[in-house]
């Protein structure tokens, strides 16, 4: 117990170079204070003393402003820096070594029942107002940009930006826009609009050489009936 409580005060200082003093870090950290009320409440919580594990998660979340369930299993070493607006589901699970800057949210894509909320893998950063929604794994080493939206799974090693999240980097190589791992709703719209157009612009194309051939035609018929 103390050991896991001297690696939480130890990411703060390994994350955070504001970070001054033991002191200073055990007594003005909200993130630290959220973790700590999370072990316990958690450990409530899986014990079955699941009405007392709610109402120790709310009081954290009034001083905090960090709300995270109960039910979430969270790994060593979390560091959640500013914290405000955080929002962590019942069925997530934090790996190893994560950071989590403020007004992330951790959440669930519906009121579907069972496991509903993302697996984050070790050693990822998620950006302050990042929104990861649903039951998908985010791999490890990953970096989730600031303010993105992320509905699919996401694969080691990748950085993800934009709404929705689209992985722009992987392993250390910057990904082409067109081949992009991540389904993204609008370019796949964009590209079926313009399959059509194409498709719409041959037939106008067959058209008019239709009815080219047609005038020639005609105008031939004309020119005879003249020369005679």
């Amino acid at each position: 117990m103390f050991a896991k409580i001297r690696s939480d005060i130890q990411a703060v200082f390994d994350n955070d170079p504001a970070a001054r003093g033991w002191f200073e870090v055990i007594f003005t950290y909200s993130g630290l204070h959220a973790i700590w009320c999370h072990r316990i409440a958690h450990a409530l919580y899986r014990r079955q003393f699941f009405t007392t594990a709610r109402i120790i998660s709310q009081i954290s979340r009034f001083f905090t402003g960090i709300e995270i369930h109960p039910g979430a299993r969270i790994g060593n070493r979390l560091f959640i820096d500013h914290g405000m607006g955080i929002v962590i589901g019942e069925t997530c699970e934090i790996g190893d070594d994560v950071v989590i800057y403020q007004g992330v949210t951790l959440g669930g894509s519906g009121k579907e029942k069972g496991k509903r909320h993302p697996t984050i893998g070790n050693n990822v950063v998620v950006g302050s107002g990042a929104k990861i929604l649903g039951s998908f794994t985010v791999g490890d080493q990953c970096n989730i940009g600031a303010n993105s939206v992320v509905l699919r799974e996401v694969p080691p090693n990748c950085t993800v930006v934009g709404v929705p999240g689209k992985v722009v980097k992987q392993g250390g190589k910057k990904m082409d826009r067109l081949t992009h791992d991540l389904l993204d709703p609008v370019f796949d719209t964009l590209r079926l609009l313009q399959r059509e157009i194409e498709d719409l612009q041959k037939e106008l194309d067959e058209l008019k050489q239709e009815r080219s051939e047609e005038h020639e035609y005609v105008r031939d018929i004309v020119t005879r009936g003249d020369v005679r």
